[in-house]
């Protein structure tokens, strides 16, 4: 299935998987994916990246892979996924050490969690109806579609859409992803449009461009459909601002760009704030995914669950301990 967004498409995934191993045999898997969004972190970049950073891990002790981790990002802020991929291995490796399983380590509270599933901007293609057929087969009830910031081709995509969905799945909802192709006046628009159309959206991510604030600023205020914040926040630093700015009504927290420790403090401000929590992925296989869903799963905490990466690959249903049942990740 090609994954299509308003920065581009692509048909073909490409990681690379780090494996971090202890004096004592002890390991961990981590994932550093590449994505339409950080065009920079290439498999060669990643791979050079990797090779670079690995003398500094070489005979330290597990324990201290936050700090490590953080000195790593402040020295090299143009590859947040190369490192988050080291570090969730690193973290793994520890947890293996103490005996903590990762669910555990997040607070263990819930087994089960719902994903929604995303349809592409690919209007015309064919293969939009089948990937359609294909979730509401599978059960999915909760659908993200990618706009474009085109007003005309959008309003178009969503209205076929929404009849689609109307005929193959009567209870459902649906949430939209900008991924920064409006303007803050298209925007504006695009909600009239909505909001005329009565079509119930559950929010609307990262309409603007990930660095005007002015414009979420202003959108914030007006938006009656709550604004969710992606390729805006991957740091504390950058969650600070947008709570001090009054950017949003939520924010996506994903571990493939903001790693372990990043992710929690993200989450920590924004709940602190009474911000509503996402977490979502990139195009990651189930050693990347996992991640997020003992995250949303250990703790309970967020409100949406966007972890459906793992539906545009060829798969299986059970990984370890974790099981997937059409749209639920279910932990044993």
């Amino acid at each position: 299935m090609r994954f299509a967004t308003s920065l581009g498409s692509k048909d073909v995934l490409k990681s690379i998987v780090v494996r971090v191993t202890l004096h004592d045999g002890s390991f961990g898997l981590g994932e550093c994916p590449t994505s339409l969004a950080f065009a920079n972190e290439t498999i060669p970049v990643i791979w050079t990246r990797l090779t670079e950073w690995t003398p500094r891990f070489v005979g330290t002790s597990a324990g201290e892979w936050k700090e490590r981790i953080a000195q790593l990002r402040r020295d090299n802020q143009a590859y947040p996924m190369a490192i988050s991929g080291l570090e969730i291995a690193l973290f793994r490796a520890w947890l293996t050490a103490t005996g903590l399983s990762e669910h555990s380590y997040w607070g263990g509270k819930s087994k089960k969690i719902e994903t929604d599933i995303t349809i592409p901007f690919i209007p015309g293609n064919p293969a939009l109806f089948r990937w359609i057929d294909y979730a509401a087969k599978k059960r999915f009830t909760i659908y993200k579609i990618k706009v474009s910031g085109d007003l005309t081709e959008d309003k178009r995509f969503i209205s076929i859409l929404w009849r689609t969905l109307e005929e193959k799945t009567p209870d459902f909802t649906v949430r939209l992803d900008g991924n920064q192709g409006y303007t803050s006046h298209s925007f504006l628009r695009m909600v009239d449009y909505l909001q005329k159309k009565a079509y119930k959206l559950e929010l609307f991510e990262q309409p603007l461009p990930k660095g005007d604030y002015r414009g979420l600023a202003e959108i914030k205020k007006h938006s009656p459909i709550p604004v969710v914040l992606d390729e805006t926040v991957e740091t504390e630093e950058q969650m600070k601002k947008a709570v001090d700015m009054d950017l949003c009504h939520g924010v996506n927290i994903k571990i493939a760009k903001s790693g372990i420790q990043e992710s929690y403090n993200i989450m920590r401000i924004a709940r602190e704030s009474g911000l509503k929590l996402m977490i979502g992925c990139m195009t990651e296989t189930m050693v990347g995914l996992s991640a997020g869903i003992c995250l949303a799963a250990g703790s309970d905490a967020f409100d949406y669950i966007d972890l459906d990466g793992i539906h545009f690959l060829h798969h299986r249903n059970r990984y370890g301990a974790l099981e997937i049942q059409g749209p639920m990740f279910v932990i044993g």
